[in-house]
């Protein structure tokens, strides 16, 4: 795709700063970027990059100031990641189109009671139980089950070897990336006399309200009794794990590895940083912001609070501690080196 840096600034809602005709036709990273390429400037690292990049283009924030001759034409907007973001999904529709025309593949296996809207595709070897609902403008990638009496809203994008079992419910606009998994059961066994395990029966279901976004190979488990709720605009990366009756606050987000234990209550608006680790029948207070490879073993009530360390500490606090922590070693020596002069001065 060709495109003018006066067409973009207008996309953008930008203001433009160079050569109204120059022309780029892919997104490129600024430090790779070349003659013909549109790159970005959303960090301060690579603000060094903007002085040598080769891109045609470069969009920054309207806040940018540059300290050096920058060769490429600027779009200034206002924030640059969600105009990059609003960018790619132009690009995205463009070289990665979904590649599957709005009917049943004949390979697929849609049951006679289950219901498919308008305009959506199922594609080859997908599996659609009994009295499944799939809205309208859906795309279902091959190799997608969809199990007993499950409910998908419309313009849902669900790509191969999703796993949506019976009973659960998909909002719209919901995105289920590759191999993720909405309603196995629940982690849950009663210890028997014997010492082993009786399995507990998991009934409920898992709701996936409107825009949610799931990453490949992440679990969603069922509710043992009721539902696994993940409220509108939750975005889940790769391999995260969500157990059985835990509710997702709107809009909060976690990174990859992510785990959550049973029945915890996690609010709106939370950021959840890679292999954070959350225990179970907690409550997570709105906003909340936790550092990668935290653990969380207590309820957060106050809110808007940043954690870090396992068990999770006020993030400042657990930065400086660990300065200490890292000088431990000649905090020692300096201990006994005193020990040993007051000994002296003792006579010992």
């Amino acid at each position: 795709m060709d495109i003018t840096a006066a067409q973009l600034a207008t996309l953008l809602k930008g203001t433009l700063e160079g050569d109204p005709n120059a022309t780029v036709r892919q997104p490129a990273r600024i430090e790779e970027a070349q003659a013909g390429d549109f790159a970005f400037l959303d960090n301060p690292k690579y603000e060094s990059y903007a002085y040598t990049t080769k891109a045609s283009i470069l969009m920054v924030n309207k806040s940018f100031q540059p300290v050096q001759l920058v060769s490429a034409t600027l779009i200034r907007v206002d924030d640059v990641r969600s105009s990059l973001a609003s960018l790619l999904e132009i690009f995205n529709d463009i070289v990665s189109p979904n590649g599957i025309p709005p009917q049943i593949d004949g390979l697929a296996s849609v049951h006679a009671s289950a219901q498919v809207g308008a305009q959506s595709a199922v594609g080859a070897f997908c599996v659609v139980e009994a009295g499944a609902m799939i809205g309208d403008n859906c795309t279902i990638y091959p190799q997608v089950f969809i199990g007993r009496n499950v409910r998908i809203g419309n313009n849902c994008k669900i790509y191969p070897g999703v796993r949506v079992l019976h009973n659960c419910i998909i909002g719209d606009n919901c995105v289920l990336h590759p191999n993720a998994v909405i309603g196995a059961d629940g982690f849950g066994f009663a210890p028997q006399q014997d010492n082993s395990w009786k399995k507990v029966p998991h009934v409920g279901n898992v709701i996936l309200e409107n825009r949610v976004e799931i990453g490949a190979n992440a679990c969603i488990d069922r509710a043992a009794l009721g539902s696994t709720i993940l409220r509108e605009g939750v975005k889940i990366d790769n391999l995260v794990h969500i157990a059985h009756n835990v509710e997702v606050g709107k809009n909060s987000v976690m990174a990859a590895q992510v785990g959550v234990a049973g029945s915890t209550k996690i609010g709106e608006n939370v950021q959840l940083g890679g292999q954070t680790g959350i225990a179970g029948h907690l409550t997570i207070a709105d906003g909340t912001k936790v550092q990668a490879q935290s653990g969380i073993a207590s309820s957060v009530r106050e809110p808007n609070q940043a954690l870090f360390g396992a068990p999770a500490i006020d993030y400042n606090d657990f930065v400086r501690a660990y300065v200490v922590f890292k000088n431990l070693p000649d905090l020692q020596k300096k201990v006994r080196a005193m020990e040993r002069m007051l000994k002296e001065m003792r006579g010992e």
